[in-house]
């Protein structure tokens, strides 16, 4: 059993079924979904490649094979922003803006050594600093947290997204998406899980003085059962919780990885985000063979996302 391949072949998949449609309407994928893994489109790529999402994915779990080091971390997502490494092709082609700014922030304070500043980087966001760029990348961390108590698991994580994403509400969304997929990978039931990571959400908000404003904008995963919504009060843009709250209804929604990716990207708007936050959790509750090898086999690098699966689940499985 390889959980990490599960995992990360499980996101990749995902995100790679979405790029050719982001940022299409939700009404023009139901006039004309995704059906299956397709060519060019958005960026003009080929079938199985998989953007961003993905590449920070792997650049975290990369540095994840050797330690926990945010230094490290931080020099591979600038790498990879620079084309250097965890590309699907050679290039960088699709990149958000505050992705983009924290690569400028991550490159001083690495040029200039100073690297205790990234302890403390989550002091300096804002509340801009909440769209889905950490919660995209964020599940490698799964794999070391395992072995850390719970009670270390927030402030680990809050680490990890302050690289780029800052913001408590960022920081939240990843702990509560990290705290579902342990309870998926423990119990392989959905339904237990989420009453699982509600219980502990409420927790977290009282040991850590959530401010009750915060709070409230987790309300639908938390005190509610987002699963039961309808789709059209399902939000799929690159705000952190609209990406934390659509990959939750599309795993609580669909009953196979197929059924939930596909759902995710004809949601529309960011779709390879979405199908990716999902495709990792789906991954995780039903395995890797029960991912379509025709679309395993397309990805891009495929042989060399395969070896660091196969890395980082030796370092912490």
């Amino acid at each position: 059993m390889n959980i990490v391949r599960d995992a990360l072949i499980g996101l990749a998949v995902g995100d790679a079924l979405g790029v050719p449609v982001e940022f299409e309407s939700r009404e023009s994928l139901t006039a004309n979904p995704v059906t299956d893994m397709r060519a060019y489109g958005t960026y003009n790529q080929p079938a199985g490649t998989w953007s961003d999402d993905s590449s920070l994915t792997f650049c975290l779990a990369d540095s994840l094979t050797q330690d926990f080091n945010l230094a490290d971390m931080a020099q591979k997502f600038v790498d990879w922003s620079e084309a250097r490494i965890w590309t699907p092709h050679g290039q960088v082609f699709d990149i958000g803006i505050t992705t983009r700014e924290a690569m400028e922030v991550l490159e001083d304070i690495l040029t200039n050594g100073d690297h205790e500043a990234l302890q403390f980087l989550h002091h300096e966001a804002d509340e801009m600093s909440n769209g889905n760029g950490s919660l995209m990348r964020i599940l490698p961390l799964l794999f070391y947290l395992k072995h850390q108590p719970a009670e270390a698991w927030f402030e680990i994580t809050w680490r990890v997204s302050a690289l780029t994403h800052g913001h408590i509400r960022a920081a939240i969304a990843c702990w509560y998406y990290l705290r579902f997929a342990w309870h998926l990978w423990q119990s392989g039931d959905k339904r237990s899980a989420y009453l699982e990571v509600r219980t502990e959400a409420r927790e977290l908000f009282r040991k850590k003085n959530i401010a009750f404003s915060e709070q409230r904008i987790f309300d639908r995963v938390v005190e509610h059962s987002i699963s039961f919504l309808p789709v059209s009060e399902i939000a799929s843009a690159g705000y952190v919780m609209h990406s934390l709250e659509a990959a939750m209804w599309c795993v609580l929604h669909y009953n196979t990885y197929e059924e939930t990716v596909l759902a995710a990207v004809n949601l529309g708007h960011d779709t390879d985000t979405t199908a990716a936050i999902a495709g990792g959790l789906a991954g995780i509750l039903y395995g890797f063979d029960a991912i379509p090898s025709e679309w395993v086999n397309q990805l891009a690098r495929l042989k060399d996302v395969l070896q660091l699966c196969d890395d980082l689940n030796k370092r912490w499985n």
